[in-house]
């Protein structure tokens, strides 16, 4: 059976100021159809710019040396490393598409899904839009989107996460390529929606016979869907063997540390145990960082929409010291509730306070008084950072606006404490955010939201979009922080298995409610309720032969 896609020999480098940049060093793959390859290492391994390779979508700064050659269904042949623009162009859609990892960058807001996957398919041939039009409708059927021959006709913004990548994964179908290269295809998405996804990619391998090149840092994932993993390290393919061969006996060094960083639901028990047996005696009288009662939050309607209730009597409470877990798939009400604790969203129902301030009617003098005792770690810290502001202004930035600092440049000795007690140099602090990895960025957002010595600190998804092995020291480095200052914590999260190794306690939200509540062992130990239990199932784990195993449990759920 012939490769549909045969990458040998591949080098590519980038022109800098500082010179040339080798990215990817003597690269050799190969995927059959129907077949799943998986590329997994850490950020900046070269995995992303070995995949971009193969849609020749790589920048004019790059300089490429090898052959990357597809076969098309018909047989046809293109080296796209050496082929023409207008060769090139006809080769995507046709043998070869993206499934990017953000769809909403992908989607173009203004116009209708409809029209952007007929765009594609008329782009490659003469067809008229009713024809068109019907294989749109039948593309969104067979991912999974609902009603499609309305639906067609909706923005992007009316679909919620997972649609939106279904229907870039339509986009990507729709003139049936022998390839799929899927650029982390689930990193955004809670563990529910990337278990559909999931099997919505196992289903189109199945059924259509196309081949899979999966760009991952998940070794869930990876364990869930491949049939074959490529190891990269430094631009280089350091192993490559079957799924089941590489977890089961990993031959490189690499490989074997890759494993080791992934977080396993058990693991934080004894941690708990052990942070519990440290406590004063009396804490658990102590008064409440956080105590909410019968919390509700709602967003009211506009342009006849109704109102919609994010968060309904929900009551639950965090101790001094204590980090508290919070759980559940988009549009549970996690984010919701961390942006009221940091009075950044207002209480609509019941009681909420916060280290003494209650938040319900709270005016602008209480959270001044307030805020300069929480701090807050957000999910993308190059969304939240200034890009105009070197790390060391943006981390000096609570010091300058709560009037501990003078300027940025008199809290200066503060940074450079902050960034080495997060593990980062001191001269990192006069680089600017987009000159920092995505792993060194959540640290110094780690240092900023600690810049102010906070009773308690909101974390929201701090690490969804790091690689297992990043992750791993964030999560190390986050433990050992709060152990040594003792600050209260709400970590948000959709990773059960990073709660788990963090929390003491973990609170499981659904639509707005409550659902469960208890300590690690409890909660993912012994779950009561059922959602709790789709939830667990629903999470990947890095061995093949315990996924398929989870993968029948969830269907059996989903059924039941």
């Amino acid at each position: 059976m012939s490769a549909v896609a045969t990458i040998t020999d591949l080098a590519v480098s980038f022109a800098t100021d500082a010179g040339p940049v080798r990215a990817v060093d003597g690269v050799s793959l190969d995927v059959s159809p129907g077949e799943v390859l998986a590329v997994v290492g850490e950020s900046g391994s070269g995995k992303t710019v070995t995949a971009k390779t193969l849609l020749g979508l790589l920048p004019e700064t790059a300089t490429t040396r090898g052959a990357v050659v597809l076969t098309g269904r018909d047989g046809r042949e293109t080296d796209v490393v050496h082929v023409s623009g207008a060769k090139l162009r006809e080769a995507r859609g046709r043998d070869v598409a993206m499934v990017f990892q953000e769809p909403s960058s992908v989607l173009n807001p203004v116009y209708t899904v409809g029209w952007q996957i007929v765009e594609g398919i008329r782009a490659h041939g003469e067809v008229s839009h009713k024809v068109a039009r019907q294989r749109a409708v039948e593309v969104l059927r067979q991912v999974g989107i609902p009603d499609p021959e309305h639906r067609i006709d909706h923005y992007p913004h009316q679909f919620s996460g997972g649609q939106k990548q279904r229907i870039v994964i339509a986009m990507a179908l729709v003139l049936g390529p022998s390839l799929i290269v899927a650029d982390e295809p689930t990193t955004a998405l809670d563990v529910t929606v990337q278990a559909e996804i999931l099997d919505l990619l196992r289903t189109l391998r199945d059924e259509t016979g196309t081949a899979i090149v999966l760009i991952t840092h998940n070794m869930g994932v990876v364990a869930d869907l491949a049939d074959r993993v490529a190891v990269m390290y430094q631009g280089k393919v350091v192993e490559q063997a079957p799924v089941g061969e590489l977890f089961a006996d990993p031959q490189d060094d690499y490989t074997r540390a890759l494993l080791k960083a992934v977080p396993r639901i058990g693991e934080g028990t004894a941690r708990a145990v052990e942070r519990a047996s440290s406590r004063p005696d009396g804490w658990a009288d102590s008064e409440p960082v956080v105590r909410a009662d019968d919390l509700r939050i709602v967003y009211p309607g506009r342009f006849r929409q109704p109102a919609f209730t994010a968060v309904d009597g929900v009551s639950l409470t965090i101790r001094p010291g204590e980090v508290l877990g919070l759980v559940g798939e988009s549009g549970s009400g996690k984010t919701t509730i961390a942006r009221a604790i940091a009075g950044l969203t207002p209480v609509s129902g019941g009681s909420l306070k916060v280290l003494g301030t209650e938040m319900r009617g709270a005016k602008g003098r209480d959270l001044k008084a307030m805020r300069p005792r929480l701090g807050f770690v957000f999910q993308d810290p190059a969304t939240s950072f200034n890009p105009l502001l070197t790390i060391a202004q943006c981390v000096a930035e609570p010091l300058v606006v709560h009037g501990r600092a003078k300027s940025a440049e008199a809290a200066r000795r503060r940074v450079d404490e902050l960034l080495e007690a997060v593990q980062l140099p001191r001269s990192y602090g006069d680089r600017f955010p987009h000159e920092l990895s995505g792993g060194q960025r959540q640290r110094a957002s780690l240092a900023r939201g600690l810049a102010l010595d906070p009773e308690l600190l909101v974390a929201d998804e701090p690490t969804s979009a790091l690689d297992v092995s990043v992750q791993a020291r964030v999560l190390e480095l986050f433990a050992e922080l709060q152990k040594e200052l003792g600050f209260a914590c709400l970590f948000v999260s959709h990773d059960l298995a990073v709660v788990d190794l963090l929390a003491d306690r973990i609170a499981v939200l659904y639509r707005g409610e409550l659902v469960e509540e208890g300590t690690g062992a409890e909660v993912l130990g012994a779950p009561r309720e059922d959602y709790t239990r789709r939830l667990l199932a629903s999470l990947p784990v890095p061995d093949p032969v315990a996924q398929a195993e989870r993968r029948e449990a969830l269907r059996a759920l989903q059924v039941g």
